[in-house]
């Protein structure tokens, strides 16, 4: 509520108990009684009760503090929003309005020491002050006012007055247009939680199936009039006895949820925080199981009961608009089983589904065909949650239903919005009873932001933007593939099979490859197209991680990919999933960089399959780039030559490992430093926008690599790849792949000439290597920690190893394993850095000699396992 501060001057005055309201006897009694309460919810939890009881309690302190305080005569204290329903939580602000009889009320004094008594004895209040007039003006320009003002009780002060202002605010309610206001409110905001019910920390009132959700259908039906109570809307035919009872059984689930996080937070904190869920858990007498965290139970029972919530409040809006617009429009005969209704979907006889069952997905595919349908009328929803008991085994294994199903998936065209009402009505869990088994299942690898069958709706989402113009600006390469691809509806089934799989223990992968290959030969797809299904399933994971984890620069790694791709259909339905697989993950995980590997990657293969990559020799490949790399530095006006000087000092590897447009960059800035003992430092923007890079150049040093990492660490930025090199003359060349995660305002050029200046300033100064600093560790990964792998093992060529590192993500996380490194004398030849989410995937190409001591390299990979420890 707002908080304007009453008239300074005023006609009526009264002289206040000069003891005034006992603060202190008041402060005890709320204290003492709340914790009686608390202790009475957790003995014998009956939510209902305990806000009822703490409603009550609050407003006998209320009125005896308004008693005491000699109160001027003549106004009136309303209790309205959530406490004017009698409902109080144990945290939450207590609403309190102020009526005055007119604007020259009494001095702002008496009303000021009235509420800042109620906040000295322990009262959070949200106050306002007014008369009627303002009342009706602020409600008229805000329907959170209005709202709030629907639900109201008298607490003290002038029964004439409070009479006045029911009859005026009855008076200047406008239903409809209250209604509408209610409807945008709550899509506004749905879209601020991405209309998502399985966020991983839900906020149980406002999040999409909250509490809210049912408030809002209450405030409606109360103020058209229809009721105040689940039991009176169904007397009134808004719903069944049984809808009634299923919303007051997950309003009580749900609200228990939110009376037992205020009072383990000790604050109002109505987010399922990670800090919260394990030990509210174990509140409800959940434990962990071999295939659950008993946190993880929790949420799926919380998204279930959000699920329904979402269910009755989609039902219970379309049926007040009904009786709030009527409207005498004939339906329109869409078949013999439908019809139109104001553009919904309507059934011409409930009992359709319980004659033909498989009337259930012929639905789904009207909404499909027919776009001028904006989804299904409330009798059609209700005959559809009720019918899913009709979805068994027979209905699975009819023909005509099999290709009802897959024909979804061929019209393509509102697919998406198909599958999320599937799924909110529990039919595509009881069609696909895999499916039905992840439906609101956490995960907790620390880079899914959504559960299981929610990211693998926005990948089925992902791949179908990829189809649609509005789209093609942001996925340009994926866009024009996507067009000349037959068969898509391939795609979207690897979607749906891709995870479904998760939580059953074993390879996910190939376990829902079996499930994909068993549903595409019910289905009658072809032999091929089962195969390419089964085969994105399997190695949906492939190109992301041959991507962000081998040297793209080494023909081998590219030629071995280009084989297990096996032809070009099959690399370019990879390339789409990948995309899309990433991008659904969350939005921390997907960068510029990340796109960049990826279609390098496609591309170097695609040349490959084609036959159009020339078969060189590693001699071919180099002297190739160097020809490329002088082209480029004749452009720059370098004389020619003078790349001699640095080239005659770097070997094959080096440029085996650069692209022709590095070594021309380096050559640029070094031919003529190449002797220079002072430190050299470059930085650029990334040739393709992908963050930036940096160059440096200066006699070897020990600990550079922990030392460069260190800086790039304390500075905020995250490195994404290491090129490390030394020149037969001892100077050490090194190029780093760097990306800003939190930009804060300062420009990349303000960034790139404080790079170049400090650090500088460090490889010149040469100060002690110190331990990196601990990092604050992620609120996820503290509660769900990620226990590290460390394994370090020789490369196929036999000439370094390769550390591969997995653990949760952290800041100075990379810092610390190079110092760890450091310490052990091992070297850094090249870093690859995988950040997904909260976790961390980096391999590290690395040599020395305590690599090839048994005994050093064991306690190599101790230090590195402590180090990773959370």
């Amino acid at each position: 509520m707002a908080h304007p501060a009453p008239p300074a001057d005023s006609a009526a005055t009264a002289t206040a108990d000069e003891a005034g309201p006992r603060v202190a006897f008041w402060r005890g009694e709320l204290r003492e009684r709340r914790a009686v309460l608390r202790e009475a919810f957790f003995a014998r939890p009956d939510t209902a009760r305990l806000l009822r009881e703490h409603a009550r309690l609050v407003d006998a302190v209320i009125r005896g503090i308004w008693s005491e305080s000699a109160m001027p005569v003549g106004l009136a204290a309303l209790a309205v929003g959530g406490y004017g329903r009698g409902q109080l939580f144990p945290h939450s602000d207590v609403d309190v309005l102020i009526l005055m009889p007119h604007a020259d009320a009494p001095p702002a004094t008496a009303i000021e020491r009235f509420f800042a008594t109620l906040w000295d004895i322990g009262i959070e209040l949200s106050h306002a002050v007014r008369t009627i007039e303002e009342c009706i003006v602020e409600m008229k320009a805000d329907v959170t006012i209005e709202t709030s003002l629907l639900e109201h009780r008298l607490l003290a002060g002038s029964c004439e007055l409070f009479r006045r202002f029911r009859a005026q605010f009855a008076a200047h309610v406008d239903i409809r247009v209250f209604y509408d206001a209610k409807a945008l409110e709550q899509q506004q905001r749905h879209l601020k939680y991405q209309d998502a019910i399985y966020n991983l920390e839900p906020n149980v009132k406002e999040s999409p199936g909250g509490l809210r959700d049912l408030a809002s259908v209450l405030w409606i039906a109360r103020a058209a009039g229809f009721g105040k109570t689940w039991r009176e809307l169904a007397r009134n035919g808004l719903m069944t006895a049984g809808e009634a009872r299923a919303a007051s059984r997950q309003e009580r689930l749900i609200g228990a949820l939110r009376v037992r996080l205020h009072y383990l937070m000790n604050r109002r904190e109505d987010r399922l925080v990670f800090d919260a869920q394990s030990a509210l858990a174990e509140q409800l007498g959940l434990a962990d199981t071999r295939a659950k965290r008993a946190s993880e139970q929790l949420m799926q029972r919380y998204y279930r009961a959000a699920i329904l919530v979402r269910q009755l409040n989609t039902l219970l809006l379309q049926n007040l608009s009904a009786r709030i617009y009527p409207t005498a429009a004939e339906p329109l005969p869409i078949d013999a089983e439908f019809q139109q209704v104001d553009e919904l979907l309507d059934l011409r006889d409930e009992r359709v589904f319980e004659r033909r069952p498989g009337a259930i997905l012929d639905a789904f595919l009207l909404l499909q065909r027919h776009r001028e349908l904006k989804g299904m009328t409330a009798r059609t929803l209700r005959a559809l949650w009720h019918g899913r008991r009709l979805i068994d085994g027979a209905f699975r294994r009819d023909a005509a239903n099999r290709e009802r199903f897959i024909e979804m998936f061929r019209i393509e065209r509102g697919l998406l919005h198909g599958l999320r009402r599937m799924n909110l009505y529990g039919i595509l869990g009881q069609y696909l009873p895999v499916f039905g088994r992840i439906v609101g299942q956490m995960q907790h690898d620390l880079f899914h932001v959504d559960t299981v069958d929610e990211h693998i709706l926005m990948v089925i989402r992902n791949l179908r933007r990829f189809t649609e113009a509005q789209h093609a600006h942001e996925y340009p390469l994926c866009s024009r593939l996507i067009a000349d691809f037959e068969r898509r509806e391939l795609l979207y089934v690897a979607g749906l099979f891709h995870d479904i799989a998760k939580g059953r223990g074993g390879d996910h992968s190939a376990l829902g490859a079996r499930d994909a290959r068993r549903f595409c030969r019910a289905h009658a797809l072809s032999a091929e197209d089962t195969e390419l299904v089964a085969w994105l399933v399997t190695d949906h994971l492939l190109m992301s991680s041959t991507a962000q984890k081998q040297d793209l620069s080494d023909p081998d790694v590219i030629a071995a990919f280009a084989r297990r791709m096996g032809n070009e259909r099959r690399l370019i339905a990879l390339y789409l999933f990948t995309v899309a697989d990433i991008r659904g993950t969350s939005p921390k995980v997907w960068n510029n960089w990340k796109g960049k590997l990826l279609e390098d990657l496609f591309h170097a293969a695609r040349a490959v399959l084609a036959g159009t990559a020339p078969a060189r020799t590693v001699t071919d490949s180099v002297e190739a780039r160097r020809l490329e790399a002088q082209r480029l530095l004749r452009l720059y006006a370098v004389p020619e030559g003078s790349e001699q000087k640095l080239w005659k000092w770097l070997d094959t590897p080096y440029f085996q490992r650069h692209t022709a447009e590095e070594i021309a960059w380096h050559a640029r800035h070094l031919y003529w430093r190449v002797e220079r003992s002072e430190p050299v430092v470059k930085a650029r923007l990334a040739r393709d926008g992908a963050g930036m890079q940096v160059l440096v150049y200066l006699p070897d040093q020990k600990e550079l690599f922990a030392r460069l990492c260190g800086f790039f660490g304390r500075t905020g930025l995250s490195i994404l790849e290491a090129k490390i090199h030394t020149t037969r003359n001892g100077r050490a060349l090194d190029t780093f792949a760097l990306h800003d995660p939190a930009p804060s305002g300062t420009s990349y050029r303000d960034t790139l000439q404080m790079v170049e200046f400090e650090l500088s300033q460090l490889l010149a100064e040469q100060p002690p290597l110190a331990p990196p600093q601990e990092g604050r560790i992620p609120r996820l990964l503290k509660h769900f920690p990620l226990t590290p792998e460390v394994q370090i093992f020789p490369d196929d060529k036999g000439t370094h190893y390769i550390l591969e590192v997995v653990a949760g993500d952290r800041p100075g996380l990379l810092a610390r394993v190079a110092y760890t490194l450091a310490r052990a004398n091992v070297n850094v030849v090249s870093a690859k850095i995988n950040t997904l989410g909260d976790r961390a995937e980096d391999v590290f190409l690395i040599d020395g000699a305590p690599l090839h001591d048994g005994q050093a390299l064991l306690r190599l990979e101790t230090a590195l396992y402590e180090e990773l420890k959370i």
